[in-house]
């Protein structure tokens, strides 16, 4: 990404990140948690007819299970905790580049052109320190939303299967906006996903 004086100016680590945690993964992950289990059947491998009479379908939103079963939501609270600690490293860095740049501009007219260089490549170099800071945190927060999400669907995998065994579930879905458009609510499952998974 471009380092410019926005970036300096206003956090890039901010509400948008701490919104995206516990999602950002979430849906490719259970895609493959599902299709492993035997969840989603290819709907086009049967016949139309046979669909609408014979096969039984439900949905989960695992979104709003992965947010509300007891240990998603620690998840979450480890996550924020972490976040915080490293936003307040990156905010400190970045006000120590600000008061950088800031000498440098006023302090310009008095300076040799040595002086000013010296200080302009000192300025980049601070600045390339803070860009990696926060790609550094970006990766780290991004790797422990990943292991935290994966643990927490490999948990709801086998609770899934037993769903689907016991209720004569040929198809469930992920409720996402592009996969389901309109459901009836008989057919969410999500609650009984998040009873049964805080149950275990």
């Amino acid at each position: 990404m471009p380092f410019n004086d926005s970036f300096i100016a206003s956090s890039p680590i901010g509400a948008k990140m701490i919104a995206r945690i516990m999602k950002t993964r979430a849906a490719m992950v259970m895609a493959q948690v599902l299709l492993a289990f035997g969840l989603v059947v290819g709907v086009t491998a049967i016949s139309a007819p046979a669909f609408a009479q014979d096969v039984k379908i439900g949905y989960v939103d695992l979104q709003r299970a992965l947010s509300e079963v007891e240990e998603g939501k620690k998840a979450k609270a480890r996550l924020k905790k972490d976040f915080d600690k490293k936003q307040k490293m990156l905010t400190d860095k970045q006000e120590e580049v600000k008061k950088l740049k800031q000498s440098l501009e006023s302090g310009a007219a008095m300076m040799t052109d040595e002086a000013k260089r010296k200080k302009a490549i000192e300025l980049q170099q601070e600045m390339a320190k803070l860009q990696q800071l926060y790609m550094e945190m970006q990766r780290d927060l991004a790797q422990k939303e990943t292991k935290a999400t994966q643990k927490i669907f490999k948990k709801m995998e086998p609770i899934l299967n037993k769903i689907a065994k016991e209720k004569g579930y040929d198809l469930i879905l992920e409720k996402t906006e592009s996969s389901v458009l309109f459901a009836k609510d008989s057919m969410d499952l999500t609650d009984e996903l998040i009873k049964r998974y805080d149950k275990k």
